[in-house]
This record gives structure tokens, C-alpha cells and sequence, in this order.
């Protein structure tokens, strides 16, 4: 019986400290979405097609700061945010079909800023 209600009481401090608590952590710091590395191409490719289709991605236009370098995990991690921005930083903004990734640290570099807001 001892083990039994050990077993329901990890259980129950697992799904405590799960996605829920996650998602009301996301609300109280900086946060950004970006592709995770194991993506494969057609995923991150409809990713930026979805993502794209819901918010303005001028920004990897040729001759934009976020233009180069040119490869689909950066223009998928940049569209997926700009997505995850607009609306609400949540876990399921940035999930894509589990090839997201919230990050705490800004992925910002050179002239291309990652949008916060």
C-alpha cells in the first residue's frame, strides 16, 4: 500500500509541475519559439508556410537583416516566432506538431532581432 501511494503521489507532483506550470512560467519571463535542430525539411517548410500565412514574415525577404543566412531552420525558427509573438506566448503557439521550441535565452543576431512582445 506504502508504494501504491507513493506511486499516486509522483504522479500527481509530475502532472503539477508539467506544461501547466510551464505555460504560467512563459507569462512571467522572455520568451521565444524557435525550430528545434531534429526538424526535418517538410516540416520546417510548413512551418513557415503556416506560420506565414497567419502573420507578416517581410523580414525573410531577400535583401532583409533576417534574409541570411538563408536556410529553412532559420527562416522557420524567425516566422514560427513572429507567429508565437502574435499570439501569446504560450506552449501551444509554439508547438508545431512538436518542432518548436521555447527558449529563454534571445536568439537575435547581427542585424536580425527576434520579435518580443
Amino acid at each position: 500500500m506504502a508504494k501504491a501511494w507513493m506511486c499516486i503521489s509522483f504522479l500527481i507532483f509530475l502532472y503539477l509541475s508539467s506544461e501547466r506550470n510551464f505555460i504560467k512560467v512563459n507569462a512571467e519571463m522572455k520568451t521565444w519559439c524557435v525550430a528545434k535542430p531534429s526538424s526535418d525539411q517538410a516540416t520546417l517548410l510548413d512551418n513557415i508556410n503556416f506560420a506565414c500565412s497567419h502573420v507578416d514574415c517581410h523580414v525573410l525577404s531577400s535583401g532583409c537583416p533576417c534574409y541570411s543566412p538563408g536556410n529553412l531552420i532559420n527562416h522557420a525558427s524567425i516566422a514560427m516566432n513572429l507567429y508565437y509573438q502574435a499570439n501569446g506566448r504560450n506552449y501551444w503557439n509554439c508547438n508545431f506538431k512538436n518542432s518548436g521550441l521555447i527558449v529563454i535565452t534571445n536568439p537575435s543576431y547581427g542585424n536580425c532581432y527576434y520579435q518580443y512582445t
